[in-house]
């Protein structure tokens, strides 16, 4: 090994230090409400529905329909849309095609103190299935049973609409604006239909929400529903209009929420806790190890910092992810795994010292001696933590493919449960960083404190003091 340089601490340490600041603070300009964000802070992290409190439901086809993939794909984009018009953007929409599954995430609405989760899980789910048809007859089972004139697909665009009537009253309605095609279908029929009395009854599924009289034909591709609608329930149908229809009725077969609350309180909790475990480990490191306890405290610090930087998207090449209360807990195993790679380091140093061989001899044996027990150890998270992201992931991932294979042999497929996901994904970064900087970084920032001449007495690394 190399003599490190006497400045290589300071540079390490300098790095370390501006990169946590960094990542805490980023960097972004404001021009009037223009904000551009060059480097991305923890407040750019998506907390996850468990912290910030939300809605976790898997859907699954009613009734014992065997979906296909095209049809969960119809499946996925109409309740992207449907959360769209509901003004929650910042969702999760995964399929598992294996087991007919579609899993939903969004979190509380915020400022929205009345928000009404199971409500909004409701109408995500509802297939909507709008049908024009002249006529209001229905079936034995009451069924629509007119001639079908238009459906959901001949809608361009629905809007909720206050109009007033003839007797000064105002209502809602719900204005329609057709496609090219339906609208001259639409002419046409309603041509035929003007003063015969008939009316063209509207149907939500095997609901009949409107039935108006035609007293003359519609052209120009506009129509209006009208009804007995409420604000609310005219900009809830407009909504599903626009959506569409789902290719099968949906059911849950698992739903859960949070109140933003708790989850709040979670996350001031396991910060606090981790701020005075932090406390005692750097205490604990300086009093048993000296020197090398106290570079391990600092490269404790730069792993927490590039956990934190690779979950808010700090880096240009990744995304923000979503960090969970077990994401936390996994940065917290990480990095106890950290302290302890850098005990095991310290007594190896201790070890080498005691045996009497002189300063730079001893660090260089207890570095190399610690490396293969910290390999081992962390090998195995690293295991645990790919099968995690693999089992808990997106089903389409690769390592979700992969995972669903080896599964199969067995009858069973993978799930995707986020949670866990970030639990993975957090333990498999601060495992990788463990080497980066529990050894890597470790080693330079402590052999480089060994060149200066006041620190080369072996009771700093925890030896016996030179004579």
């Amino acid at each position: 090994m190399k003599q490190t340089k006497k400045p290589v601490f300071f540079i390490v340490f300098a790095l370390i230090i501006a990169f946590a600041a960094s990542v805490i603070f980023g960097f972004s300009t404001q021009y009037g409400d223009v904000k551009t964000t060059y480097i991305k802070s923890v407040q750019d992290i998506r907390l996850g529905v468990d912290i910030q409190g939300g809605v976790d439901v898997t859907f699954v086809p009613a009734d014992g329909v065997d979906a296909t993939t095209e049809q969960l794909d119809s499946v996925t984009e109409v309740i992207e849309q449907r959360l769209t018009s509901l003004n929650i953007n910042d969702y999760e929409v995964y399929e598992d095609d294996a087991n007919d599954r579609v899993i939903v995430r969004f979190p509380w609405q915020a400022g929205e103190e009345d928000f009404d989760p199971e409500a909004a899980v409701k109408e995500l789910g509802e297939t909507a299935v709008l049908s024009f048809r002249i006529g209001t007859g229905t079936n034995e089972d009451g069924t629509p049973a007119g001639d079908i004139v238009l459906q959901g697909n001949d809608i361009e665009n629905a809007e909720p609409m206050r109009q007033e009537n003839q007797d000064g009253t105002f209502s809602y309605v719900v204005s329609l604006e057709l496609t090219d095609q339906a609208a001259e279908v639409f002419s046409t029929v309603t041509s035929t239909m003007a003063g015969t009395g008939e009316a063209i009854s509207i149907w939500m599924d095997d609901e009949m929400i409107s039935a108006p009289t035609v007293n003359e034909a519609i052209t120009g591709g506009q129509a209006v529903i009208s009804g007995d609608f409420s604000a609310e329930s005219a900009k809830s149908l407009a909504d599903k209009i626009n959506a569409g229809a789902l290719p099968f009725n949906l059911e849950t077969s698992s739903f859960k929420t949070i109140s933003p609350t708790l989850g709040t309180g979670a996350l001031e909790a396991m910060i606090i806790s981790a701020i005075i475990a932090f406390a005692f480990i750097f205490v604990y490191m300086l009093v048993l190890y000296k020197i090398p306890g106290f570079v391990a405290s600092i490269a404790i610090i730069g792993q927490v910092a590039v956990t934190l930087a690779c979950i808010s998207g700090w880096f240009g090449f990744n995304e923000s992810s979503t960090l969970t209360i077990p994401g936390i807990a996994g940065i917290i195993l990480a990095v106890g795994m950290g302290v302890d790679a850098n005990i095991i380091t310290g007594e190896r140093i201790k070890e080498e010292l005691n045996s009497g061989k002189s300063l730079d001899t001893a660090l260089r044996a207890g570095y190399k001696r610690a490396f293969s027990s910290i390999l081992d150890g962390n090998l195995t998270s690293l295991i645990v933590a790919v099968i995690l992201m693999a089992a808990f992931g997106t089903p389409d991932s690769f390592l979700a493919s992969w995972l669903n294979k080896l599964l199969s042999l067995f009858g069973i497929g993978a799930t995707t449960e986020g949670v866990i996901y970030s639990f993975g994904f957090t333990l498999l970064v601060g495992t990788i960083l463990n080497f980066v900087m529990g050894v890597f970084a470790s080693r330079l920032m402590v052999t480089s404190l060994s060149r200066f001449k006041f620190l080369r007495n072996k009771k700093f690394y925890g030896g016996a003091s030179n004579e």
